[in-house]
């Protein structure tokens, strides 16, 4: 294993690589190039073990299992990412507000509060969102889709929060 800061300057950019086989694996590819194609949704990957971390999604694989908690995941970035609940820990931090995110893409959704960007837009009425699991929301409003029932009553809603 080399350390975290190997790094693989390609077209003007740099990586860092954990051992070198992924380092040579990245080299290997061309810009653009995807090779190894989920047989269940036709998702492209540059890796076979991104495919193989991929295929988890279809066969419900959870190898990595919080020791908190007993809740698992199927990646350890995952699992990483779940710990800091039990921890606390919240490394980003806005710049506007100094309000503080477990994950980095919680930080750059935040942000658009700040910067009133809405890059998801619905494609039946335009309507547009700074999220995008908020679009797909919205989007069962067009198609009638409701995936949460309630045990107790039998009414379906459109969303988690709402059930």
């Amino acid at each position: 294993m080399l350390g975290a800061g190997h790094v693989c300057a390609c077209d003007g950019y740099s990586e860092s690589f954990r051992c070198r086989c992924s380092m040579k694996a990245h080299e290997s590819m061309r810009p653009g190039e995807q090779s190894y194609v989920c047989g269940v949704c036709r998702k492209s990957f540059r890796r076979k073990c991104f495919l193989k971390t991929h295929h988890r999604v279809h066969s419900g694989e959870r190898l990595y299992t919080c020791d908190i908690c007993i809740k698992s995941f199927s990646q350890k970035g995952h699992l990483n990412t779940h710990k800091r609940i039990h921890s606390g820990e919240r490394p980003y931090s806005c710049g506007e507000c100094n309000k503080t995110f477990i994950q980095n893409g919680d930080l750059k959704a935040h942000q658009r509060i700040h910067t009133g960007e809405r890059p998801y837009v619905c494609d039946v009425c335009s309507k547009s969102f700074s999220r995008k699991d908020s679009l797909k929301v919205h989007q069962r409003i067009h198609t009638g889709v409701w995936p949460f029932t309630c045990d107790v009553c039998n009414r379906s809603f459109s969303d988690r929060v709402t059930f």
